[in-house]
């Protein structure tokens, strides 16, 4: 083993897959031993690693595998597949070498965070399902707008400015029944990335995050099952091979709305989804990738109210390995939301959504031993539906009516160099420049100075302002160029290493909501004329520390800037708004602080222990001098500020037949705005607000534990079965969810109403595969 004295360099590919199933697996560590040099297999299985003319031990090593090694005389580009075998449960998880830890501490990425299928299953939640939402909130810097909330927040970001991928296609709202579940099937899951910051230049359009996410692709040895029965919900997924390639179809669904119309409850509330994956290789260099999910909310009140929403993707991927260095993936994506609502109390139906069309190429070369390249490019359109209403009956008073549709194109390219300086320091730089065309359209307002919103000094309110007519077509386009940077730098000491990263996003983009957690009839509308788009900025530098007994801890401090970040004027209408520019102020968002994460991935106590110390503020003065804005153009807390965030998660192996895991949560309370005192109008007493969001709810912790029982007379056979058992909330904590002032009818005064959507919840699980 050891270097050749020659400087003529090969390249060692081939693709990495799971010995059962011949899943391919991403994020393997291939690294020659001896040395400080390695590679990670990318999101596809494939791996390319360029070493000088030797002969090498090459080790191929990933948590929960076991590890393999191989000796390679690399006197030319050889090709060599790998098959990994899943750990054995009697066998102690292999110790991390020094090499490997060498690699993963040089490699330039930071405030990344990856999950397994298998770490998302071990979290108890609620009702029972493992969730991917809730278990990246036990990370720190990623919280929730409270119990029951959908979506979720980075680093003092609203939900809005995540930008969540399933297999590449862009997911607008990640929750079924308003954040209860999420929109992932575990089941169907094999990987998960979040980026908090140092966003690589291959992503870009939303300010906050990047959730990729990557479905299973379906085993190929032969046809397997699993799923599980709950109290609550069921869940099914079928996977096996199709030629020589393979499928996977799983499927989720709640029932409890059965139980309700069996009680003659006239309330109901369900969802269901369907994720689907096809694999076809063509030959040894190409392959195709068909891959959907359909999704469907339905929540209905007294035949009165009926919401429906979710999502649709498809996506259809060509993969193609041009040589042992280059390799190259081609998008067709198609995504879809829609959200509904029928109030048959009114007697109309409002629909709305949105839809983009995304092709996208990336391409990915191996230089050398120090350098790899990335480039691609991307283009998406943008349909906008903000609503069709059309009336129940013809006496319900309303005529049928669509709002105006809006339309919008964006095309980027970047690239991107992973470079190795010297043996302690490592660079992952880039450039991601983009073009947003806010399409032509009719019935777009011309105000007067431009001003869609002035200030009535007089009245001290916020007025529509004064118009001029409607533009023309052409003079409805607006188009935005940005340049986005990136950079991210490793230095590595002995066993621990110094991080630093930046990061430029723009948004385009905009979810108007006037709530704390994003609801199925929020408007999401382009920027153009009067909405400039959002602008982020990002530093931050972190330390990291990682042990030969699997232990590591992480620490990252970290500081965000954004700009053209718009709040709402008070009491804004939000829904069947034609002219949202009337409702919003601009203003200037920034979130900073500390991040702490400790990780334990050995013996039979394994987990991880997260805290975070942040403040999220927003500052929106008005247009002028003589404007207040909001809260007097002060700075004051973001709806997403929560100062101290902390979080436990163990699991205990005490033998082959019983395991224990468990979650603890302690956040500091949500922002929210109380009345400070109030007036009487007309007889009625009317609440005076104070400073936005300048109160807090209470003080927000729970713990969660789950017991997952497999009878050992079942290791043998075929077909095997496990019972999991969990309580959500162990100790009843009722965490509010919200706080509202209404006027008591007896005393006449306004009284504090507190909301709380789960106390303890106790859930049963049978699972089955086969």
């Amino acid at each position: 083993m050891g270097l050749s004295a020659y400087a003529q360099s090969y390249t060692l590919s081939g693709t990495l897959t799971t010995a059962d199933t011949q899943e391919t697996l991403l994020g393997v560590t291939i690294y020659a031993e001896g040395t400080s040099l390695g590679t990670v297999s990318n999101n596809y299985g494939v791996y390319s690693l360029t070493l000088p003319a030797g002969t090498y031990q090459i080790i191929y090593q990933n948590i929960g595998f076991e590890t393999k090694r191989t000796q390679i005389n690399l006197d030319q580009n050889r090709k060599l597949d790998v098959s990994l075998a899943i750990q054995s449960e009697e066998l102690e998880e292999v110790v991390v070498t020094e090499d490997i830890e060498r690699i993963r501490m040089r490699s330039p990425e930071m405030s990344i965070n990856r999950l397994s299928a298998k770490t998302i299953k071990q979290t108890p939640v609620v009702f029972g399902e493992s969730d991917v939402l809730k278990t990246i909130q036990l990370l720190p810097g990623v919280t929730s707008a409270g119990e029951g909330a959908s979506g979720f927040n980075v680093r003092g970001g609203g939900a809005d400015q995540n930008l969540i991928l399933l297999d590449e296609a862009t997911i607008f709202n990640s929750s079924h029944l308003f954040g209860f579940f999420s929109v992932f099937n575990s089941d169907a899951i094999k990987d998960i990335q979040l980026y908090k910051g140092g966003i690589p230049a291959a992503y870009g359009g939303r300010v906050s995050s990047v959730l990729r996410i990557d479905q299973k692709e379906g085993a190929k040895d032969r046809l397997r099952f699993n799923g599980g029965i709950g109290a609550v919900s069921s869940r099914g997924l079928l996977e096996g091979p199709l030629g020589k390639g393979s499928f996977l179809v799983a499927g989720r669904g709640t029932y409890a709305h059965l139980f309700l119309k069996a009680f003659d409850q006239p309330n109901t509330a369900y969802f269901y989804d369907l994720n689907t994956k096809i694999t076809l290789p063509i030959d040894e260099k190409n392959r195709l990738l068909l891959s959907g999910y359909f999704g469907r909310d339905v929540v209905a009140f007294d035949n009165t109210f009926k919401n429906t929403y979710g999502n649709t993707v498809v996506n259809l991927r060509w993969n193609r390995i041009f040589s042992p260095k280059v390799f190259g993936n081609l998008s067709l994506i198609y995504s879809d939301y829609y959200y509904g609502l029928a109030l048959d109390f009114v007697g109309f139906d409002w629909d709305s959504g949105i839809q983009n069309f995304n092709v996208k190429y990336d391409l990915s070369y191996n230089v050398s031993e120090k350098m790899t390249l990335e480039t691609g490019v991307q283009g998406t359109y943008y349909s906008f539906n903000p609503g069709y209403i059309q009336p129940l009956t013809a006496t319900s008073g309303f005529n049928s009516e669509q709002l105006q549709n809006k339309f919008a194109a964006e095309a980027s390219i970047y690239l991107s160099a992973k470079h190795d300086i010297s043996p302690k320091l490592a660079l992952h730089y880039g450039l991601r420049i983009n073009q947003f065309n806010r399409l032509a359209q009719s019935g777009l307002l011309e105000y007067v100075n431009a001003q869609p919103l002035t200030y009535n000094t007089a009245l001290g309110i916020y007025q529509q302002g004064t118009t001029l007519g409607f533009y023309s077509k052409a003079e409805s386009k607006q188009y935005y160029t940005n340049l986005e940077p990136r950079f991210t730098l490793a230095y590595r000491q002995e066993r621990n290493a110094w991080k630093a990263s930046y990061q430029r996003v723009n948004q385009y983009l905009h979810l108007i909501s006037n709530t704390t957690s994003p609801t199925p009839l929020d408007v999401w509308t382009p920027s153009g004329r009067y909405l400039k788009p959002q602008q982020s900025d990002q530093w931050a530098l972190g330390y990291v520390t990682e042990r030969e007994n699997g232990n590591s801890i992480e620490t990252e401090i970290f500081y965000k800037h954004t700009d053209n970040r718009y709040d709402y004027i008070d009491g804004a209408e939000l829904v069947a708004n034609e002219a949202i520019e009337q409702i919003l102020l601009p203003g200037t968002a920034r979130a900073y602080g500390l991040e702490l994460l400790f990780r334990k991935t050995q013996g039979k106590v394994t987990g991880m222990a997260g805290y975070s110390w942040s403040r999220a503020e927003q500052r929106t003065p008005g247009a002028r001098a003589d404007e207040p804005g909001i809260n007097q153009g002060a700075w004051y807390r973001s709806a997403y500020d929560k100062t101290h965030d902390l979080s436990l998660s163990l699991s205990y192996s005490h033998n082959k037949k019983w395991k224990w895991d468990a979650n603890a949560v302690l956040q500091t309370g949500q922002p929210i705005t109380y009345p400070l005192g109030q007036y009487e109008f007309m007889g009625t007493r009317v609440p005076s607000f104070g400073q936005r969001n300048g109160q807090r709810l209470p003080t927000y912790h729970r713990i969660d534990i789950a017991a997952t029982l497999t009878p050992e007379k079942q290791q043998d056979k075929k077909i095997k079965g496990s019972w999991v058992f969990g309580i959500y909330n162990i100790y009843n904590r009722r965490n509010a969810a919200t706080i509202s002032f209404k006027q008591d009818p007896e005393t006449g005064k306004n009284q504090a109403y507190k909301l709380s959507i789960f106390g303890i919840i106790p859930s049963v699980t049978y699972n089955i595969r086969f």
